[in-house]
């Protein structure tokens, strides 16, 4: 059987394979996890971390950047959340705004990037090209 030491670096090895991590989160996670399998191993029981996981891995004033918005679970930082909230934390954006108390005016997307889309918008004439549809369609 493996030992504790190789079972942690394993599971380390296949979390650091489809997450980009810095040195220094590797370690930590490393001794994360083999201090939980040593308590496994030792038939004790682990704590959970309820309370380390409701607290903010950002705080608000930082996560709303203009490049980047950064996740207040994970601090990890893109151009929009809503895809990686259902997708890494299996959570709507309501929830999300619920559980850190974000109003519904702010944007959970980066300013530059909502600006750039903006702008798209109008250089594409789209708002023109949606009056037109809607009075055809009222003219049928």
């Amino acid at each position: 059987m493996a030992t504790i030491m190789e079972m942690a670096a394993d599971i380390i090895a296949a979390h650091a394979s489809t997450t980009p991590m810095s040195k220094e989160e590797l370690i930590a996670e490393l001794n994360e996890v083999h201090s939980a399998l040593t308590a496994l191993d030792k038939g004790e029981t682990i704590e959970t971390g309820d309370e380390i996981e409701n607290m903010p891995a950002v705080s608000r004033k930082k996560a709303f950047g203009k490049d980047k918005i950064y996740c207040m679970i994970c601090g990890k930082g893109f151009k929009t959340l809503s895809r990686h909230l259902k997708t890494a934390h299996g959570m709507t954006a309501s929830e999300y705004r619920k559980q850190f108390d974000i109003p519904r005016s702010q944007s959970l997307a980066a300013k530059n990037y909502s600006e750039s889309r903006r702008q798209m918008a109008v250089d594409r004439d789209l708002a023109g090209n949606l009056a037109k549809a809607r009075a055809a369609k009222t003219k049928k």
